[in-house]
């Protein structure tokens, strides 16, 4: 499995491997407000990934902080993840918290990760079996987390390259909240955006629940002008993020990062350094 993202057809036909472990990223609300278009079902076999309460640092001050490597690697050992397990994540809004969980999982070194292109929805409409439940009938696991502190861009970084100009920041909340015209969702926080930062909103990479072609993906990315620079992308928790960063790796060859307390981080902190 080479590839950062597989179709439903693709998971349907490995759906056997003892080595396969698929895993449910679904929250049971967003900031976003999005419907999910099937709900009370999950693929069936399917584990559930806590993102909120088990795979985020819940003695951070911001939302959606990546916990520890003891954490991670504890939770993960939970769901009976092993160090050669091969990972699927999918989500009930296509593709909205799994690319999150798929670069949570890189980040902590496990390389065999994929993400469900179209999510529960391809699953379902391609007539692929569901279940109302998740599975629980699975053994502990032997992951080994190994953190790699380079995906990870720390908010001294992101100030400090406000005139280093080192790396391209890429924002992924909607035009309005970048340029200041529309609130946020999170009460009392001032929109804007970082200086020097440049806007890619995650819809912009999506169609119906599914990444764009590579060929309208490198299009997007083109209009850019990103060069050869290593990219650090942010959203407003370091969710929405993931999927911008997902579609760059697809196709881009230059080093990726998170700025993983984005907006919420940088408006709370900083707001002497927001551009409106």
């Amino acid at each position: 499995m080479n590839s950062p993202l597989v179709s439903a057809s693709w998971l349907a036909q490995r759906n056997n491997n003892p080595q396969l472990i698929i895993l449910d990223a679904s929250s049971e609300s967003n900031i976003s407000g999005k419907k999910p278009e099937f709900e009370n079902c999950v693929i069936q076999g399917a584990r559930h990934f806590d993102l909120k309460n088990k795979f985020s640092d819940g003695s951070a001050p911001f939302p959606n902080t990546m916990p520890s490597a003891e954490q991670f690697q504890k939770e993960a050992r939970n769901l009976g993840i092993n160090t050669e397990s091969i990972i699927v994540v999918y989500d009930n809004l296509g593709l909205y918290n799994s690319p999150r969980v798929w670069w949570m999982l890189k980040a902590m070194g496990h390389q065999h990760v994929s993400v469900l292109d179209g999510g529960l929805s391809a699953w379902v409409n391609e007539g692929n079996p569901t279940s109302e439940n998740h599975a629980t009938d699975f053994g502990h696991g032997n992951f080994t987390a190994s953190f790699n502190a380079r995906a990870i861009v720390a908010m001294d970084k992101v100030k400090a390259n406000i005139s280093s100009k080192e790396f391209m920041l890429i924002d992924a909340r909607s035009k309005g909240r970048f340029e200041g015209t529309a609130h946020e969702p999170r009460e009392g926080l001032s929109s804007g955006h970082v200086q020097g930062s440049c806007n890619l909103p995650f819809q912009d990479v999506l169609e119906n629940g599914f990444m764009k072609s590579e060929e309208e993906l490198r299009a997007i990315f083109d209009k850019l002008t990103l060069g050869d620079k290593p990219l650090v992308f942010s959203c407003g928790s370091g969710l929405t993020a993931c999927i911008t960063l997902l579609a760059a790796e697809l196709v881009l060859p230059n080093p990726l990062a998170m700025y993983d307390g984005s907006w919420t981080e940088w408006a709370t902190l900083q707001e002497t350094l927001i551009e409106r």
